[in-house]
């Protein structure tokens, strides 16, 4: 059964900061493409960022140079770091999981963060 599970969300205030870690379970982490997606009330999903396999990293141009993509492969996790934190960015970001080749795509359950004074 796959699961990915995230967590560290919260409430923080403009200008700050959260890291969200999501833990992988019955795949193969290492030759998984990881990401991270959001999507805030009356939004569409978006994509926040992603780190290939071998460890390529592509950001949506909102979070560029804010935001923070990692792995790590001994412990099947996969972190976003978050840094200058807006309203905006006020959403429930969603871990990603996808095989090669694409042919399958796992979803987390989601966690919220609210950006707000």
């Amino acid at each position: 059964q796959v699961q990915l599970v995230e967590s560290g969300g919260g409430l923080v205030q403009p200008g700050g900061s959260l890291k969200l870690s999501c833990t992988a379970s019955g795949i193969r982490f290492v030759v998984y493409d990881m990401g991270w997606y959001r999507q805030a009330p009356g939004n569409q999903r978006e994509l926040v960022a992603i780190i290939t396999s071998g460890g390529s990293t592509n950001y949506g141009d909102s979070v560029k140079g804010r935001f923070a993509i990692s792995r790590d492969n001994a412990n099947n996790t996969v972190d976003l770091q978050m840094n200058n934190l807006k309203p905006e960015d006020t959403a429930v970001y969603y871990c990603t999981g996808d095989s090669p080749l694409a042919t399958r795509q796992y979803w987390g359950q989601g966690t919220q963060v609210t950006v707000s004074s």
